[in-house]
């Protein structure tokens, strides 16, 4: 009989919603020596001229993988080589789904070797004629480079399979790595060779090629540069073992945009992100982002889609019909299930044969009926490995044809040959069911009318495969219909569309920042800054202190003069020297402001007589150690703490290594000891479930640097620092000078307001604002220092130049007292 799901495809395929274009678009011309352009079409265009795009208008978007998309062999006779496109390559499909107005170039290896002494003459022919740039790399290189790192280390390690596993992946070997690199940077210098840094996209694919954004990026720090990975990404547990994990993820993220096919594979690179370099993402408007050294590189999720207009012509070809016609007639009467695989150990080969075995033995009318048809494709690999799943394969199988077949009937038919697209199309058109049983990588999610299985519980698959035979024809075209509906809409061409509709937006803020390239080796990064951003110096920042009269300088504590990973949270000597030094000039009002309760902010600077303290955040405040302390808020209605508390409460049970600090003005919640995936997860859990709690109190929720901090509406670092230089110009002595140091989050709100503020009109001049965050990163201050040495450093520097006139302390703040900001989080 024919199957019904033959006859529903060859309908649904009748019509011309399929066709796409399949004549490959020229590149008419290409550069084969950086900034050189050399006129490569030779060909005249059948385009009027008005329609003609001049070539150097045109975008090219270079395909960089592994292998090119072409078929090469060499005439026994006449010794010339022959190429043509590889139509089962994804690499040449997913150009119909790329822009008009984009040229594509592929780079990659032949699947063939070329000689020496021809490779220049077949790069000129293929890059004329196919728009591919060939990489030759020499044959040791290329040994322990695709046959060793990739798939003796990368391919096991990323299907899970642990270096000590017995007999499969092996132990790391440092000459296949450096084959790996070297390897990856001959690519790199092939892509040079034809790319325009400025207009050109770059595309790299797969496992192979995952140092090679560093090498380009350090060549061009603005490359557009997008990778997708076409196989799973593993957990951080299987990945850490690699021992060059950080030099693959810091390339990695040299790219701009990261492409998955599942949100796990997403999920476990960004775990590895955090877990390993500290890193983490946001999620906002549909995009995941990672923040890396002021850049932003997006995760992309979307699985590769197949070629429809491929589909199409199969279908509607005179050999497909001849195919089918003879494959119907082989199997009359019977029902068909195709298995289409490589042959390798994550297939779950072995796995379909035992269910085919149990569902012939748990239904015996089935017997002479059903037949599974498994074609392989040729190993990707070689192996010890790949071998015994082959003959473990042709065992079961045989073992299962001697049990349960007869003359002219066998259960499990093994096609082992190259098998043409039009032969695979047929077997798909006929059979009553697909079945993709792989134990790493399977079916897609997004194909939600399949029937999903465990493929290691071999009871469970054997009742899908009779679920599937013998399912109601009407359920069939329903499920049918579905997937059909999904797979036509997201296709190659989708794919390919989106991935580079995706690259645009990602890279839309290249020429915006200025760059720094930084770091050796696999280690350089791009450091991406807005232009005005800039290292403070001392130099600088004391001819205009020497110059002013009236300074306000604000400084954080955690940090800023404290560094965030010391043990000892209380001020150091040289800090409290400092301080009170800076304090001494009557020219200077000094403050810090702090995260900290005022409890442990009054002893720390128990020493300091004139130095203004700001704790909480600004809740509390005192001008001098004669001071007293002064609420900056009137509430005192604290009725959310009975609300927020318990909330929190509850998450520190379930998350291991948190805590809850009280102040009197705020609840934190802190997560840095806890597991950095599960903590973050819950902080985000947290963050909501606080907000809805809290929605009619007068609080705000704020995610922090590994905290959750409730506090009262109103009460910001930059409040504190409004209230200081009001004080100050409302007392005749408005600031000239305003210098102001932080490192996190809550700093931001302090840059904010003295870059906003506006000072008083009578000044004859604008005073001199110095906005500095600790740490090179994206912020609102236009000045940076690299730590706390440095911080330490520019207010020695400060303290040198300084008068140092004695000033006597003093209740009102109509004496200049310095302010110093720090922030817990």
């Amino acid at each position: 009989m024919v199957a019904r799901s033959y006859i529903n495809l060859l309908d649904l395929v009748s019509g011309d919603i399929l066709n796409f274009p399949q004549t490959p678009r020229a590149l008419p011309r290409a550069m084969t020596v950086p900034g050189v352009m050399s006129d490569l079409d030779g060909k005249q265009s059948n385009d009027d001229d008005s329609n003609t795009v001049s070539s150097e208008q045109r975008r090219k978007m270079i395909i960089v993988a592994n292998f090119l998309p072409l078929n090469a062999k060499k005439d026994d006779i006449s010794g010339r080589w022959c190429f043509s496109y590889d139509e089962d390559s994804i690499f040449w499909q997913l150009k119909d789904g790329l822009s008009a107005d984009t040229d594509v170039v592929y780079v990659g290896s032949l699947k063939v070797d070329v000689d020496a002494s021809e490779q220049d003459k077949v790069s000129v022919q293929l890059l004329e004629e196919f728009n591919c740039l060939p990489t030759f790399i020499p044959s040791d290189i290329q040994e322990l480079f695709y046959n060793g790192f990739c798939k003796q280390y990368l391919w096991p390690l990323f299907h899970y399979m642990l270096p000590m596993y017995p007999g499969y992946c092996n132990r790391f070997d440092r000459s296949l790595w450096q084959a790996y690199v070297s390897a990856n940077k001959i690519f790199a210098d092939r892509v040079m060779e034809v790319i325009n840094p400025e207009d050109d996209f770059v595309w790299v694919h797969d496992y192979h090629l995952m140092v090679l954004p560093t090498f380009l990026r350090k060549r061009y720090s603005r490359v557009k540069l997008g990778f997708f990975l076409h196989s799973p990404f593993p957990s951080s547990e299987i990945y850490r073992t690699l021992p060059v994990r950080g030099e693959i993820l810091k390339a990695l993220l040299n790219t701009d945009l990261i492409g998955f096919h599942t949100f796990d594979y997403a999920r476990h690179f960004l775990s590895c992100c955090s877990r390993m370099l500290g890193l983490e993402y946001e999620s906002k408007r549909g995009y995941i982002g990672l923040e890396y050294f002021g850049r932003t590189i997006f995760i992309k999720i979307l699985p590769a889609g197949i070629h429809m207009g491929r589909i199409q012509s199969a279908l509607n070809h005179p050999s497909t019909s001849t195919i089918i016609r003879e494959i119907y007639d082989q199997y009359e009467g019977k029902k068909l299930i195709i298995g289409v695989d490589d042959m390798d150990i994550f297939k779950g080969v072995s796995l379909k044969f035992f269910a085919i075995e149990q569902l012939l033995q748990q239904c015996p009318q089935l017997q002479g009926e059903l037949v599974l048809v498994q074609i392989l494709n040729p190993p990707m690999s070689s192996g010890k490995e790949v071998e015994e799943a082959k003959e473990e394969a042709y065992i079961t199988a045989k073992r299962i044809n001697e049990r349960f077949g007869f003359p002219g009937y066998e259960p499990v038919v093994i096609i082992d040959r190259h098998v043409s697209f039009y032969e695979k199309t047929a077997y798909y058109a006929l059979a009553e069911c697909c079945i993709v049983n792989a134990v790493r990588d399977g079916c897609s999610p997004s194909l939600s009318g399949a029937i999903r299985v465990n493929p290691w519980d071999i009871n469970a698959v054997a009742e899908a495969l009779k679920l599937a035979i013998s399912m109601h024809n009407r359920e069939k075209q329903f499920r049918h219909e579905k997937h059909y509906r999904y797979v036509s809409s997201h296709d190659v061409a989708y794919w390919a569309q989106r991935f580079e509709q995706d690259l645009e937006f990602s890279c839309r803020d290249h020429y915006r920042k200025r760059c720094w390239g930084i770091g050796f080796g696999l280690n350089f990064r791009i450091l991406s800054l807005s232009p005005n951003f800039r290292k403070l110096s001392i130099d600088h920042i004391a001819s205009a202190y020497k110059r002013t009269t009236s300074r306000a300088i604000f400084l954080d504590y955690d940090g800023t003069i404290v560094p965030q990973t010391s043990i000892v949270k209380s001020p150091s000597p040289e800090v409290t020297s400092v301080l009170n030094n800076l304090c001494s000039d009557l020219n200077n009002t000094v403050f810090i402001v702090s995260g900290r309760g005022k409890t442990s902010l009054s002893e720390w600077f128990d020493q300091c007589e004139n130095l203004g303290i700001a704790a909480e955040h600004g809740y509390f405040m005192r001008w001098g150690k004669q001071s007293s302390w002064k609420m900056s808020h009137i509430s005192t209605n604290f009725a959310w703490k009975s609300i927020a508390e318990p909330v929190m409460r509850s998450y520190t049970e379930a998350t291991d290594g948190s805590y809850i600090e009280t102040k009197e003005s705020a609840l934190v919640w802190h997560y840095y000891n806890a597991d950095p995936d599960f903590g973050s997860w819950q902080a985000m859990e947290l963050l909501d479930h606080l907000e809805n709690v809290l929605a009619n109190e007068p609080v705000v929720v704020k995610k922090g640097q590994h905290i959750v901090e409730v506090m009262l509406q109103g009460v910001t670092k930059g409040s504190v620092a409004q209230e200081v230089l009001s004080t100050l110009t409302s007392n005749g002595k408005s600031p000239d000078f305003v210098l102001c140091i932080g490192d996190d989050r809550s700093d931001e709100d302090m840059f904010e307001s003295i870059l906003t503020k506006p000072y008083s009109a009578t000044s004859s001049s604008a005073p001199e604002i110095f906005a500095c965050t600790v740490g090179q990163k994206p912020s609102k201050a236009r000045y940076y220092l690299d730590d706390t040495v440095d911080v330490m450093m520019l207010l020695e520097g400060l303290v040198t130049a300084s008068g140092s006139k004695s000033k006597g302390s003093t209740d009102a703040p109509s004496e200049k007292t310095e302010f110093c900001f720090e922030n817990i989080a």
